[in-house]
């Protein structure tokens, strides 16, 4: 079954997106029928403002929240478990709250998201959601009281804002968010992690025997963008690579020229002293150039080592 695969990169997924904003529990038991939460959030006290580049996904970690993704249309009864989780969740909120004497803020109990790749019409009535003014289409609220959520992937707009969702998604939705994540800058934030959580999607659903459509068409998607990162990763490594050659030789040359120099002004010098010559930067190495014009003895040249150490 190719949906444990997804299930777990799932989870490492939205723990990596979301790590630096607060504490993220995956696969968090609760009491009952041990049910299993995929991910838990609670955010730090201190938010940081770099959420907003989580687009929708940011906006749900700015409370507590619980994170249910599912690969394959969530049905009634799975979404009916998510919010048994939630109600065994706040339950214990509960009564630890009722044990220490305090009041439990609302603010405190986490919200519901359900994560469904696609869903239809008649589920979402069935439980009697609601869009909200503020919110991007293909988030259905349920009743107020109930805390929960239903995000239909499919049905969010393609946009920045949807890119982090999207890319939980499947078949078009899943491709067009991956080509998306691609084109963003080298450096943007999370772009590089989460293409390497990709990869090993990829890698992890190419020794399975069994996969669905939608599988083979992601990995064949995949494939082109694979092979052009691990070549401009090698590229990025020999021109790394030449850099510091010329770095070395660089730094070489200066120390070759400052060791003649100083065997002209003051003499040969012993094996200690050329070895914390080599010891110093660039920069410093051009600054003992200029200093040793004005050497007369080999105790200058000690002298002006020993300022460069304290």
């Amino acid at each position: 079954m190719t949906r444990f695969i997804h299930d777990k990169f799932a989870k490492d997924y939205l723990e990596e997106l979301l790590k630096d904003y607060g504490e993220v529990k995956a696969s968090e038991k609760v009491s009952g029928e041990i049910k299993e939460i995929d991910v838990l959030f609670t955010p730090a006290k201190q938010q940081s403002s770099n959420i907003q580049i989580l687009g929708l996904l940011g906006r749900f970690a700015q409370q507590p929240a619980i994170i249910e993704p599912y690969r394959n249309p969530a049905s009634t009864d799975e979404i009916c478990d998510c919010l048994l989780k939630l109600l065994e969740i706040k339950a214990l909120l509960r009564r630890e709250a009722k044990a220490n004497k305090t009041k439990l803020q609302d603010s405190a109990i986490p919200k519901l998201w359900v994560l469904t790749p696609t869903i239809s019409e008649t589920r979402l009535s069935s439980f009697g959601t609601m869009q909200k003014a503020g919110w991007l289409s293909g988030v259905h609220f349920l009743p107020d009281a109930l805390r929960t959520a239903i995000v239909a992937i499919h049905q969010l707009p393609q946009t920045p804002e949807t890119l982090w969702l999207r890319l939980l998604g499947r078949g078009s939705v899943q491709s067009q968010a991956i080509i998306e994540l691609q084109a963003l800058p080298l450096d943007y934030p999370y772009q590089k992690q989460t293409l390497e959580l990709v990869y090993n999607l990829r890698e992890n659903l190419k020794v399975n025997q069994e996969l669905e459509a939608d599988d083979r068409e992601l990995i064949m998607r995949l494939e082109p963008l694979y092979q052009r990162d691990r070549e401009q990763a090698k590229e990025e490594g020999r021109q790394e690579g030449r850099q510091e050659g010329r770095e070395e030789g660089r730094q070489e040359g200066k120390e070759d020229l400052i060791l003649r120099l100083l065997n002209r002004r003051i003499g040969e010098i012993d094996a200690s002293l050329i070895g914390r010559i080599k010891g110093l930067s660039i920069e410093q190495l051009e600054n003992l150039g200029e200093a040793l014009l004005d050497f007369s003895s080999v105790a200058d040249l000690e002298t002006w080592l020993n300022q460069q150490s304290s």
